[in-house]
Protein backbone atom coordinates (compact mmCIF):
# COMPACT_ATOMS: atom_id res chain seq x y z
CA UNK A 1 0.00 0.00 0.00
CA UNK A 2 1.29 3.32 -1.04
CA UNK A 3 1.52 5.98 1.74
CA UNK A 4 -0.63 9.01 1.49
CA UNK A 5 1.51 12.32 1.02
CA UNK A 6 1.81 14.54 3.21
CA UNK A 7 1.22 17.90 2.12
CA UNK A 8 2.95 21.80 3.66
CA UNK A 9 5.88 20.45 5.10
CA UNK A 10 8.25 23.02 5.11
CA UNK A 11 12.07 22.36 6.26
CA UNK A 12 11.85 25.94 7.54
CA UNK A 13 9.16 25.22 10.10
CA UNK A 14 9.36 23.76 13.51
CA UNK A 15 9.56 19.92 13.95
CA UNK A 16 6.62 20.03 16.07
CA UNK A 17 4.61 21.96 12.78
CA UNK A 18 5.91 19.14 10.68
CA UNK A 19 5.37 16.42 13.33
CA UNK A 20 1.68 17.39 13.36
CA UNK A 21 0.90 17.14 10.10
CA UNK A 22 2.34 13.98 9.54
CA UNK A 23 0.87 12.76 12.35
CA UNK A 24 -2.60 14.04 10.92
CA UNK A 25 -2.45 12.42 7.68
CA UNK A 26 -1.21 8.54 9.03
CA UNK A 27 -3.54 8.77 11.52
CA UNK A 28 -6.56 9.59 9.22
CA UNK A 29 -5.29 6.96 6.82
CA UNK A 30 -5.04 3.96 9.16
CA UNK A 31 -8.86 5.15 10.43
CA UNK A 32 -10.41 5.01 6.80
CA UNK A 33 -9.41 1.26 6.54
CA UNK A 34 -11.31 0.94 9.79
CA UNK A 35 -14.90 0.03 8.19
CA UNK A 36 -13.61 -2.31 5.62
CA UNK A 37 -11.34 -3.73 8.18
CA UNK A 38 -14.47 -4.98 10.31
CA UNK A 39 -15.08 -7.37 7.92
CA UNK A 40 -13.53 -11.09 8.95
CA UNK A 41 -13.02 -11.69 5.24
CA UNK A 42 -11.64 -8.22 4.14
CA UNK A 43 -8.17 -9.71 3.77
CA UNK A 44 -7.23 -6.87 1.90
CA UNK A 45 -8.00 -3.71 4.12
CA UNK A 46 -6.76 -5.69 7.46
CA UNK A 47 -3.17 -5.46 5.65
CA UNK A 48 -3.89 -2.52 4.72
CA UNK A 49 -4.47 -0.86 7.67
CA UNK A 50 -1.58 -3.06 9.30
CA UNK A 51 0.58 -1.15 7.36
CA UNK A 52 -0.79 1.94 8.32
CA UNK A 53 -0.48 1.60 12.12
CA UNK A 54 3.29 0.84 11.64
CA UNK A 55 3.55 3.95 9.76
CA UNK A 56 1.74 5.96 12.37
CA UNK A 57 3.62 4.01 15.17
CA UNK A 58 6.64 5.07 13.45
CA UNK A 59 6.34 8.47 13.40
CA UNK A 60 5.26 8.84 16.49
CA UNK A 61 8.32 7.25 18.11
CA UNK A 62 10.27 9.92 16.41
CA UNK A 63 7.85 12.49 17.24
CA UNK A 64 5.45 12.16 20.17
CA UNK A 65 7.25 14.22 22.56
CA UNK A 66 6.00 16.93 20.67
CA UNK A 67 2.04 16.20 20.89
CA UNK A 68 2.81 14.95 24.87
CA UNK A 69 0.29 12.28 26.47
CA UNK A 70 -1.65 11.76 23.87
CA UNK A 71 0.86 10.98 21.19
CA UNK A 72 2.36 8.17 23.85
CA UNK A 73 -0.60 6.45 24.40
CA UNK A 74 -1.67 6.31 20.64
CA UNK A 75 2.16 5.08 19.84
CA UNK A 76 1.64 2.27 22.37
CA UNK A 77 -2.14 1.81 21.14
CA UNK A 78 -0.70 1.53 17.50
CA UNK A 79 1.80 -1.08 18.48
CA UNK A 80 -0.62 -3.52 19.54
CA UNK A 81 -2.73 -3.15 16.50
CA UNK A 82 -0.04 -3.96 14.14
CA UNK A 83 0.95 -6.87 16.29
CA UNK A 84 -2.72 -8.60 16.30
CA UNK A 85 -3.11 -7.48 12.66
CA UNK A 86 0.80 -8.87 12.26
CA UNK A 87 -0.29 -12.61 13.73
CA UNK A 88 -4.04 -12.07 11.66
CA UNK A 89 -1.77 -11.71 8.50
CA UNK A 90 0.46 -14.58 9.10
CA UNK A 91 -2.58 -16.94 9.51
CA UNK A 92 -3.59 -15.66 5.91
CA UNK A 93 -0.42 -16.25 4.85
CA UNK A 94 0.06 -19.89 5.92
CA UNK A 95 -3.64 -21.36 5.23
CA UNK A 96 -3.50 -21.06 1.33
CA UNK A 97 0.11 -22.47 1.76
CA UNK A 98 -1.11 -25.48 3.63
CA UNK A 99 -4.36 -25.91 1.53
CA UNK A 100 -2.32 -25.74 -1.63
CA UNK A 101 -0.02 -28.18 0.08
CA UNK A 102 -2.39 -30.51 0.85
CA UNK A 103 -3.91 -30.22 -2.52
CA UNK A 104 -0.38 -31.72 -4.35
CA UNK A 105 -0.22 -34.54 -2.17
CA UNK A 106 -3.96 -35.65 -2.75
CA UNK A 107 -3.31 -35.07 -6.39
CA UNK A 108 0.18 -36.67 -6.67
CA UNK A 109 -1.53 -39.45 -4.76
CA UNK A 110 -4.44 -40.09 -7.08
CA UNK A 111 -2.16 -39.85 -10.24
CA UNK A 112 -0.29 -42.75 -8.26
CA UNK A 113 -3.12 -44.82 -7.46
CA UNK A 114 -4.66 -44.42 -10.91
CA UNK A 115 -1.31 -45.52 -12.54
CA UNK A 116 -0.90 -48.55 -10.40
CA UNK A 117 -4.71 -49.55 -11.27
CA UNK A 118 -3.27 -50.22 -14.44
CA UNK A 119 -6.40 -51.57 -17.15
CA UNK A 120 -8.77 -52.42 -14.61
CA UNK A 121 -12.28 -51.54 -14.63
CA UNK A 122 -13.13 -50.18 -11.36
CA UNK A 123 -10.69 -48.83 -8.34
CA UNK A 124 -10.05 -50.93 -6.02
CA UNK A 125 -10.05 -49.45 -2.61
CA UNK A 126 -7.15 -50.85 -1.15
CA UNK A 127 -4.35 -48.90 -3.61
CA UNK A 128 -6.07 -45.54 -2.22
CA UNK A 129 -5.57 -47.13 1.50
CA UNK A 130 -1.89 -47.76 0.69
CA UNK A 131 -1.27 -43.50 -0.77
CA UNK A 132 2.40 -42.79 -0.05
CA UNK A 133 0.79 -39.54 1.38
CA UNK A 134 -1.92 -40.87 3.09
CA UNK A 135 0.08 -40.65 6.61
CA UNK A 136 -0.07 -36.45 5.49
CA UNK A 137 -3.22 -35.88 5.06
CA UNK A 138 -4.65 -35.77 8.83
CA UNK A 139 -1.73 -33.53 10.42
CA UNK A 140 -2.22 -31.19 6.85
CA UNK A 141 -6.03 -31.30 7.71
CA UNK A 142 -5.35 -30.43 11.49
CA UNK A 143 -3.16 -27.24 10.87
CA UNK A 144 -6.30 -25.83 8.23
CA UNK A 145 -8.46 -26.28 11.48
CA UNK A 146 -5.94 -24.76 14.26
CA UNK A 147 -4.87 -22.04 11.82
CA UNK A 148 -8.64 -21.04 10.85
CA UNK A 149 -10.02 -21.57 14.34
CA UNK A 150 -6.65 -18.94 15.79
CA UNK A 151 -7.19 -16.32 12.54
CA UNK A 152 -11.25 -16.87 14.04
CA UNK A 153 -10.32 -15.94 17.54
CA UNK A 154 -7.19 -13.38 16.24
CA UNK A 155 -10.24 -11.11 14.60
CA UNK A 156 -12.17 -10.85 17.27
CA UNK A 157 -9.62 -9.83 19.39
CA UNK A 158 -8.60 -7.21 16.80
CA UNK A 159 -12.06 -6.05 16.82
CA UNK A 160 -12.52 -5.94 20.63
CA UNK A 161 -9.31 -4.21 20.78
CA UNK A 162 -10.61 -1.31 17.97
CA UNK A 163 -13.47 -0.88 19.68
CA UNK A 164 -12.04 -0.74 23.10
CA UNK A 165 -9.79 2.59 21.17
CA UNK A 166 -12.68 3.97 19.68
CA UNK A 167 -14.38 3.84 23.07
CA UNK A 168 -11.48 5.56 25.29
CA UNK A 169 -10.64 8.04 22.69
CA UNK A 170 -7.41 7.03 22.36
CA UNK A 171 -7.79 8.41 17.87
CA UNK A 172 -9.62 11.24 18.79
CA UNK A 173 -7.29 12.55 21.46
CA UNK A 174 -3.94 12.11 19.54
CA UNK A 175 -6.30 13.59 16.37
CA UNK A 176 -7.15 16.90 19.02
CA UNK A 177 -3.95 17.35 20.02
CA UNK A 178 -2.63 17.71 16.25
CA UNK A 179 -5.72 20.12 15.77
CA UNK A 180 -3.98 22.27 18.66
CA UNK A 181 -0.60 21.77 17.32
CA UNK A 182 -1.50 23.27 13.75
CA UNK A 183 -4.03 25.60 14.88
CA UNK A 184 -0.99 27.83 17.10
CA UNK A 185 1.07 26.76 14.31
CA UNK A 186 -1.43 28.98 12.07
CA UNK A 187 -2.17 31.64 14.79
CA UNK A 188 1.42 32.04 14.45
CA UNK A 189 1.92 32.54 10.85
CA UNK A 190 -0.84 34.96 10.92
CA UNK A 191 1.02 37.17 13.77
CA UNK A 192 3.96 36.87 11.67
CA UNK A 193 1.83 38.06 8.66
CA UNK A 194 0.82 41.12 10.78
CA UNK A 195 4.28 42.11 11.98
CA UNK A 196 5.54 41.95 8.13
CA UNK A 197 2.85 44.47 7.55
CA UNK A 198 3.02 46.54 10.18
CA UNK A 199 7.04 46.71 9.79
CA UNK A 200 6.46 47.89 6.18
CA UNK A 201 3.65 50.06 6.85
CA UNK A 202 6.69 51.84 9.77
CA UNK A 203 9.09 51.99 6.92
CA UNK A 204 6.54 53.31 4.23
CA UNK A 205 5.77 56.15 7.28
CA UNK A 206 9.96 56.50 7.99
CA UNK A 207 9.96 56.72 4.19
CA UNK A 208 7.12 59.33 4.06
CA UNK A 209 8.61 61.82 6.99
CA UNK A 210 12.35 61.67 5.61
CA UNK A 211 10.67 62.37 2.13
CA UNK A 212 8.41 65.55 3.97
CA UNK A 213 11.21 67.11 6.16
CA UNK A 214 13.88 66.66 3.05
CA UNK A 215 11.43 68.66 0.97
CA UNK A 216 10.51 71.22 4.11
CA UNK A 217 14.14 71.68 4.07
CA UNK A 218 14.48 72.26 0.91
CA UNK A 219 11.48 74.85 0.39
CA UNK A 220 13.38 76.63 3.79
CA UNK A 221 16.51 77.19 1.95
CA UNK A 222 14.52 78.13 -1.33
CA UNK A 223 12.87 80.84 0.68
CA UNK A 224 15.72 82.38 2.50
CA UNK A 225 17.54 83.06 -0.65
CA UNK A 226 14.57 84.47 -2.10
CA UNK A 227 15.13 86.69 0.88
CA UNK A 228 18.42 87.23 0.11
CA UNK A 229 18.06 88.40 -3.63
CA UNK A 230 14.88 90.29 -2.44
CA UNK A 231 16.97 91.95 0.39
CA UNK A 232 20.07 92.57 -2.33
CA UNK A 233 17.74 94.39 -4.66
CA UNK A 234 16.61 96.71 -2.10
CA UNK A 235 18.86 100.49 -2.20
CA UNK A 236 18.99 103.26 0.09
CA UNK A 237 17.53 106.70 -1.70
CA UNK A 238 20.28 108.59 -2.68
CA UNK A 239 22.86 105.86 -3.01
CA UNK A 240 23.05 106.18 -6.97
CA UNK A 241 24.06 110.36 -6.64
CA UNK A 242 27.53 110.61 -7.06
CA UNK A 243 29.73 112.04 -3.97
CA UNK A 244 30.43 115.49 -3.64
CA UNK A 245 34.13 116.40 -4.87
Amino acid sequence: MKAKRVKKLDRREPLADNAARIVRVRLKEMRSFAPRALEPEDIGAQHDMRIAAKRLRYVLESTEFCLGRPAQTARRRARDLQDVLGELHDCDVMLPKVKSHLAELREADAAAVRERAGQASDLDPRLAARASHRTSYRGLEILIVYLQARRDLLFDRFRGFWIEQERAGTWDRLEQAVRRRLRAAKERHRAAARAEMARRELEAAERAEREAASRAANAAAELEAARRTVRGGIRRPGADREAPG
